[in-house]
């Protein structure tokens, strides 16, 4: 058998914890940040964890998890 790839374009999207939660990033962080307030860039800033079971085990069989 091959070697079982990542999938490149969610690797450079979604995080796995050690707890095995999935983390994505949020949105409009990076385009026109120049004209966004402090306040917008920062809640834009961090990571959340997915609400869907199933999503989350389609990011876990991309990621190689």
């Amino acid at each position: 058998m091959p070697k079982m790839k990542t999938h490149k374009g969610a690797k450079k999207r979604f995080h796995i914890t050690g707890t095995g939660k999935v983390l994505r990033t949020k949105g409009p962080k990076s385009h026109f940040r120049r004209r966004k307030t402090k306040r917008v860039k920062r809640l834009f800033g961090g990571k959340v964890a997915l609400d869907s079971v199933s999503f989350s085990k389609n990011i876990k069989e991309f990621l190689g998890s």
